[in-house]
């Protein structure tokens, strides 16, 4: 086995330095941006590039430079007092680089579309070491690559995002008692003809910490201040028994969710997760009752939705890596492997119930994919962007140095 090495750069040039070093000592390299990934957990073999110094945040009129390093709450504090933002996820903690490479799903993304969808340009360091720049006219091939590819391709030092003009946001929550049913298959309805500033979450989940109570909720964001608008978009969903909604007006950066920190000494390490992810053309009643039917069955599982469609459904689909522009929903289910709670039978079956789910699904998300599983890494694109993301990995790192991700096999 490889010993372990972490190196905490603070120039691109040392980066350059670690990457050469890894390749002439046949190492195998870990990225490590925000930390938030499961590649960042523990010690790993080979080369551990730690991008933490890399948190810079510039802003040049409408585009923000965002170092590799940086995290999404950082960056929404940072360009939020000039009225900006970014689509990102939804966790303040999460990287900007982990989570930007695999697209990029969050509150905006009806609105503006995935991370990558705002990516105008990057500086990365490639597998021999040497610094270019990506853009649409600079390395086109390799910029299109860096758009949902994963870090297949290099590490990438600085982010360039063509920022949105906000003024503000509405947030709507939603407590609910209603039958998920019900409220599932209304929000459906609600968004086949909503405006894209509305982008609606659905969570249902099991007592996880005193921040995250058991039980379904429905949040909705509005890119706007128009706090009227958003109620009579909601209206259908508010007028059912047993769903409570609570309108506010917060910055976006306060919706931008921050994970408890572990007591010290507590294990870090995640819980195993039994389930999966996809990118989905429609939320009908029949993949309605399997998801409701899942959480109803196994006490430790969780089930997530986010509407699609708007701005993510309008950029064409060979323009960036990233799969199933058709979609008009994201679906997660699972359940937590907790020692104890879960045994051999209920994995069994949680499984088995999981591939129910998925089997109408367009794609997988490779960001909410936590395992490393090669023979599943061709169902994360189209079958065209995965053969040019290979041809594009031959290119620029043949000898496959970035390998501790979703893999591209050059």
């Amino acid at each position: 086995m490889t010993e372990s090495v972490v190196i905490r750069p603070t120039t691109v040039e040392e980066v350059a330095a670690a990457v050469r070093r890894a390749r002439h000592e046949s190492l195998p390299i870990t990225v490590v941006a925000g930390g938030h990934g499961p590649w960042s957990h523990g010690a790993s073999e080979g080369l551990r590039i730690e991008l933490a110094d890399f948190a810079d945040i510039e802003i040049d009129g409408t585009t923000v430079h965002v170092g590799g390093g940086a995290v999404w709450g950082d960056v929404a504090a940072a360009i939020g007092p000039n009225g900006l933002a970014i689509s990102s996820g939804d966790t303040a903690t999460v990287g900007v680089g982990g989570l930007t490479l695999g697209g990029g799903i969050g509150w905006m993304v009806r609105a503006w579309g995935l991370a990558v969808d705002q990516l105008v340009g990057a500086q990365i360091v490639t597998a021999t070491g040497d610094v270019v720049e990506a853009s649409a006219t600079e390395n086109p091939d390799l910029f299109w690559a860096l758009r949902g590819g994963g870090g297949n391709f290099g590490i990438v030092t600085r982010f360039d995002f063509a920022a949105h003009e906000l003024d503000g946001i509405v947030f709507a929550e939603n407590a609910l008692t209603a039958d998920p049913a019900v409220v599932l298959r209304t929000a459906r309805d609600v968004m086949q003809d909503a405006p894209r500033e509305l982008t609606l979450t659905y969570m249902d989940v099991p007592a996880m910490d005193p921040s995250a109570p058991a039980g379904a909720s429905l949040s909705a964001v509005w890119a706007g201040t128009d706090a009227e608008r958003l109620r009579q978009a909601l209206a259908p969903i508010s007028a059912i028994d047993g769903v409570s909604t609570t309108i506010t007006t917060p910055a976006y950066r306060d919706i931008l969710m921050v994970p408890p920190t572990p007591p010290e000494g507590a294990e870090q390490l995640p819980p195993g997760f039994i389930g999966g992810n996809g990118l989905f053309a429609r939320l009908d009643d029949d993949l309605i009752d399997r998801l409701v039917a899942f959480r109803a069955a196994y006490p430790v599982s969780v089930v997530f939705l986010r509407s699609l469609g708007g701005a993510f459904g309008e950029i064409d689909q060979e323009s960036t890596a990233f799969p199933a522009r058709e979609a008009t929903w994201f679906v997660m289910a699972g359940a937590f492997d907790i020692p104890g709670l879960v045994d051999d039978e209920a994995r069994t079956s949680i499984l088995a119930d999981w591939e129910r789910i998925e089997q109408d699904r367009i794609a997988e998300y490779g960001n909410f994919a936590a395992t490393e599983r090669p023979a599943a890494v061709p169902g994360m694109f189209t079958s065209a962007a995965h053969a040019r993301l290979a041809e594009i990995k031959r290119v620029w790192d043949p000898e496959n140095l970035f390998r501790r991700n979703h893999n591209i096999v050059p």
